[in-house]
């Protein structure tokens, strides 16, 4: 059995693994796992991850959870260039610094807009209230201010003059907002020309290829999404949006 990588493109991580991997011409078989169906909830998939959340990896006999880990498994095992997770220490810290910052800030608050600009609407079958979308939209501006200043600076990429992980895993996050409707490249010409340079190193077509169902999410309906998850997704949004 050859290595598998259980993903489904809507999703931040599962983006990052699948450009990695195809970028790097690592070969896997994509097990597509829909989240939207809840398929990572089947029985069948917690055999691969018990977690019940994409990615997941299983190569032979192990499995993996966890994209970061998956990534840097990927990266040791297939050897691929350097610059991905530099052996140079103080470049190896800077990915190690932003994927560990990353998670509450620019994946956290990023999330937060898609799921309030996309999800509550879909589930409440309510507008979303003006200022809600105001102050989730004001939360990730804060940060995406915080990843310019000390994480980009005036670097054509995060560790330096190459990219790396931290790069790879960043964009694709920023591009969930783009998702719901929200363009913050546009009045930000220093994130706009690294976004370019992010995407030049991967390939542009392999880019655009793994975010063609993410860009279509402000189509997604109700009937699309299975109604035990809408009942899940309800619950913890609605929960969500009472904290705030």
């Amino acid at each position: 059995m050859g290595l598998e990588l259980y993903l489904d493109l809507l999703s931040q991580p599962c983006r990052a693994l699948y450009i990695f991997a195809r970028s790097n011409n690592i070969p896997f078989e994509f097990k597509h796992v829909e989240l939207m169906k809840g398929q990572h909830r089947t029985e069948e998939f917690q055999k691969v991850n018990i977690l019940m959340k994409v990615p997941a990896l299983r190569d032979g006999s192990f499995t993996l959870a966890e994209s970061i880990a998956i990534l840097l498994y990927l990266a040791r095992k297939f050897k691929t260039p350097d610059h991905w997770y530099p052996s140079d220490l103080q470049k190896r810290a800077r990915v190690d610094e932003y994927l560990s910052w990353q998670h509450v800030n620019i994946r956290g608050k990023g999330s937060k807009l898609f799921l309030t600009k996309v999800l509550l609407p879909l589930l409440t079958g309510q507008p979303i209230p003006p200022e809600k979308l105001e102050s989730v939209t004001e939360e990730l501006n804060i940060v995406l201010k915080q990843f310019e200043e000390k994480f980009l600076q005036d670097k054509p990429f995060i560790a330096g003059s190459e990219i790396s992980l931290a790069d790879l895993v960043a964009l694709v996050e920023l591009m969930q907002p783009v998702g719901a409707g929200y363009d913050l490249f546009e009045e930000r010409p220093k994130l706009a020309e690294w976004r370019r340079r992010v995407e030049e190193a991967v390939g542009k077509q392999l880019f655009q290829e793994a975010h063609e169902g993410i860009l279509n999410a402000k189509n997604l309906t109700a009937d699309k999404v299975a109604p035990e998850l809408l009942e899940h997704f309800k619950h913890q949004l609605l929960k969500q949006a009472s904290q705030n």
